[in-house]
């Protein structure tokens, strides 16, 4: 019997990165509460019952001289804690802190997590968010200033954690596995939301506030405890990952590579014949000049990819975006065909083979140089020398962009005219 032999195929929920799924639940579950408890805890933190004949009181310490009021009643301080009286405004200012601190590193976690790895940066993240929400019940007793600062510095660590998960999945999710698995570690951000949301206000009566911000604290480091042990940046370097499974992740990113590998000469396609075409609609109805089409072209097909190379390195931890600007940079720079590649027919349309092959020689030196330079630069340190080779190569288009758009022409040349031969 003629069989075809099996596909073979991965694991599935017993996986290694079904784990590495449920691990970054678990992470995500925990950054989110130790966003929310502030929410949670804010309420007994300012407990508006009991700031009516407080005016003497600290605006930014706890309420000691409260406790030696007799017409306070106990039951009034459940929750067994310090009492702040901050302003609705300061519990705005208090609140939008982390997301300024997400803002902050949003753009850097991205290229630090490609010169550290994923991993260090996740778990460095999570981390530093789960000792500040430990420290936080004592930065109150210090003073708003402090709470602000640590909220901010909170925010930068889960900023830094958030970005870090993308550049996970892009080698350890299969492309038809994408889904689910992120679905999966997304998912705990809903999760830890109805948790904290429903138990922070019992731990709050039950405990006091402080411990809103010990237990789920404590749960994070637990969570980097696993983090630092079970997570690795890639399945090939992972001691306990199954023979099996590694070929699957390996084989099926391999195929993805190969559509992906096909998708900058689509767009360099598309874009050599839409800019073709937009620059003689621009011609034919004389909305610019020859000259003016040319430079414009020009600057486009050089700045653009110029731009798309030089934010490579600050986009690393984004699997999305790094194909996308991959796909811009030899796409965009086609948009030079219509500048001062043709050029020289409208300087020299005689000469135009000629000046070709001269400025096509130069094209190959050129590449001949870059190759060399860009084996000695990334033979120095891999990560930072790609880097340097996407600056270098912007810069080399920025000097030539200048250089063009100074000295470019698009007039017929004296020298390339034909001249007319009179016989007497």
């Amino acid at each position: 019997m003629d069989g075809k032999p099996a596909t073979r195929k991965g694991p599935d929920f017993c996986s290694l990165r079904y784990g590495l799924a449920l691990i970054m639940h678990f992470s995500n579950f925990t950054m989110i509460t130790q966003r929310v408890s502030l929410s949670i805890a804010i309420i007994a933190m300012v407990n508006t019952t009991q700031q009516h004949g407080l005016s003497n009181a600290s605006t930014e310490g706890p309420v000691a001289d409260a406790l030696n009021n007799s017409s306070i009643s106990i039951k009034e301080f459940d929750t067994k804690a310090s009492v702040y009286q901050w302003s609705p405004e300061t519990q705005g200012i208090i609140f939008s802190s982390i997301n300024y601190g997400i803002i902050l590193t949003l753009i850097p976690s991205g290229y630090l997590a490609g010169i550290f790895g994923a991993k260090k940066m996740l778990g460095a993240g999570l981390l530093i968010s789960s000792l500040l929400t430990l420290f936080t019940p004592l930065a109150a007793d210090f003073g708003v200033i402090l709470v602000i600062v640590v909220r901010t510095v909170q925010g930068m660590a889960q900023g830094m954690a958030w970005t870090g998960q993308f550049t996970i999945w892009a080698k350890w999710a299969p492309p038809l596995e994408r889904s689910k698995l992120t679905t999966i570690a997304g998912s705990g951000s809903a999760f830890g939301s109805f948790i904290i949301l429903c138990v922070g206000g019992l731990i709050s009566q039950a405990l006091g506030w402080p411990f809103i911000f010990y237990i789920f604290g404590s749960t994070g480091c637990v969570c980097c405890l696993l983090w630092f042990t079970v997570i690795y940046d890639d399945p090939m370097h992972h001691p306990c990952i199954s023979v099996r499974e590694k070929e699957h992740i390996v084989s099926s990113l391999a195929q993805q590579s190969g559509v992906l590998s096909s998708l900058p000469f689509i767009a360099a396609a598309s874009c050599t014949i839409l800019g073709g075409q937009l620059a003689d609609f621009l011609l034919s109805r004389n909305l610019l000049r020859l000259i003016t089409v040319r430079k414009l072209f020009s600057s486009f097909g050089l700045l653009l990819p110029s731009i798309c190379a030089v934010a490579l390195p600050f986009v690393a931890s984004s699997y999305v975006i790094t194909i996308i600007l991959l796909i811009l940079i030899p796409g965009t720079s086609n948009l030079c065909d219509s500048g001062f590649i043709i050029n020289t027919l409208d300087i020299a349309p005689r000469y135009a083979s000629f000046l070709m092959g001269i400025s096509r020689g130069f094209g190959l030196i050129a590449g001949i140089i870059s190759s060399t330079a860009t084996g000695f630069l990334i033979s120095q340190d891999f990560e930072s020398g790609w880097r340097n080779v996407f600056f270098l190569s912007a810069a080399v288009n920025m000097f030539g962009l200048v250089f063009y758009v100074t000295f470019g022409q698009a007039e017929l040349q004296d020298w390339a005219k034909e001249r007319t031969l009179t016989r007497l």
